[in-house]
């Protein structure tokens, strides 16, 4: 309680002071802010935006857990595979152990916290500048963005990135609640465009894959997306991919926990079940389109789109990172869309793109976060026409009354 009061009595010090937007935020991370409304034409809540970024911060926890852990069982099981040893995953015989945690923690966490450390910078710079308060929009990117790159990117790539994205991607546009685009979907664009050797091919999803590359105990980090872009058997299971024992981003390959995120969101309704389910169906009704093409024999097997237009349409939300873009990123209430009719189709769009731009892409064969950003910028547009959809039939019923 002292502490409290304390730093209340640093607060009124700083009032109406250039630093006070900056001291706020820190003062406010734990606190309520002492500023509440008691009028009667308020709705009283008990959440608000902090609350409701840290359930999502919640809900992408397990994530981070097993991506910690599975960083260090995939760089094992890589050298282990290139000295010929078969490495079949089992929960507490060679993934949940100490070397794996170490290795992982030791990739995974300078990730979370440049990620965090730089985006906030930025966010208390313009803040300053502006003279508003710090928004805490960033708390769920910050958390985001470490998920979402390859184990072994340069923090200093990942430092510009996140500039750029918080800048371009938010601050120009005014800041949380005003931005057009994803910013955790803005900063990968930024490092899949401008460092695309580390952000693709089959050396970057492994832990040491890039150092030992050309050496004579090289590893491979081949995603299964890669391996079925190529033609080439993959080896492994479903059960290896819904549990996530899998190379990819670092909190991407846990179907499980994905799905259990998904709840946390849906039951407290941050994320939007609407959006979620329709993204998931559209991917189906793509891959369900591809395998058509493959059955009806329209294409060779020796296409280079064969390896993944074979896939069972079913199996595409268990490769890859459709089912993390559906629930994390495709559900964000600023740049998704508002109505209800619109999510449907906007959701349904992300899912039909991402498996097209899968397929028909193999020199990258993941494309949600591109489907998501290009839904971002029509997202206003779905809203748009289905408003006006509802219009045109309410100004319809009412002539046929008045008749």
């Amino acid at each position: 309680m002292g502490m409290k009061q304390n730093l209340h009595k640093l607060k009124e010090k700083y009032r109406g002071k250039k630093m006070a937007p900056a001291f706020n935020a820190l003062h406010t991370f734990l606190y309520t802010p002492n500023e509440v409304t008691h009028g009667g034409t308020h709705v009283k809540a008990a959440d608000d935006l902090k609350r409701t970024m840290n359930i999502v911060i919640l809900a992408l926890v397990p994530c981070l857990i097993f991506g910690i852990f599975n960083a260090g069982y995939q760089h094992y099981a890589a050298i282990d595979m290139a000295k010929g040893l078969t490495v079949e995953p089992s929960w507490f015989g060679n993934f949940f152990t100490w070397d794996n945690f170490w290795l992982g923690a030791g990739k995974v966490i300078p990730l979370v916290v440049v990620s965090y450390g730089v985006g906030l910078i930025v966010e208390f710079i313009f803040a300053v500048i502006k003279g508003h308060e710090v928004e805490e929009g960033y708390l769920v990117t910050g958390m985001l963005v470490p998920l979402i790159v390859p184990i072994d990117i340069p923090l200093w790539m990942l430092a510009v990135a996140v500039v750029f994205g918080v800048v371009i991607g938010k601050e120009v546009f005014g800041g949380t609640g005003m931005n057009i685009l994803n910013p955790a979907l803005t900063i990968r664009a930024f490092l899949f465009f401008a460092y695309p050797t580390w952000m693709s091919g089959d050396k970057v999803w492994v832990h040491g894959a890039v150092e030992r590359a050309g050496t004579a105990d090289a590893i491979s980090g081949e995603t299964i997306l890669g391996s079925y872009a190529q033609n080439q058997d993959v080896i492994y299971s479903i059960s290896d991919m819904f549990w996530g024992f899998i190379p990819g981003s670092v909190g991407e390959t846990s179907k499980v926990l994905i799905l259990l995120g998904a709840f946390i969101l849906i039951f407290t309704k941050i994320g939007s079940w609407r959006i979620i389910v329709s993204t998931l169906i559209g991917a189906l009704v793509m891959g369900l389109i591809f395998n058509g093409v493959v059955s009806a024999g329209w294409i060779d097997e020796g296409s280079t789109f064969y390896g993944l237009m074979s896939v069972d349409f079913w199996q595409h939300l268990f490769i890859g990172s459709i089912l993390f873009g559906a629930v994390y990123m495709a559900t964000d209430p600023v740049s998704a869309a508002q109505t209800n009719k619109g999510k449907w189709i906007y959701g349904f769009l992300i899912g039909f793109i991402s498996i097209m731009i899968r397929v028909f892409n193999p020199a990258y064969p993941e494309g949600v976060f591109l489907a998501i950003l290009l839904m971002n910028v029509f997202a206003p547009t779905i809203d748009h026409y289905v408003v006006q959809a509802n219009v045109k039939r309410r100004q319809k019923r009412l002539k046929l009354k008045a008749a």
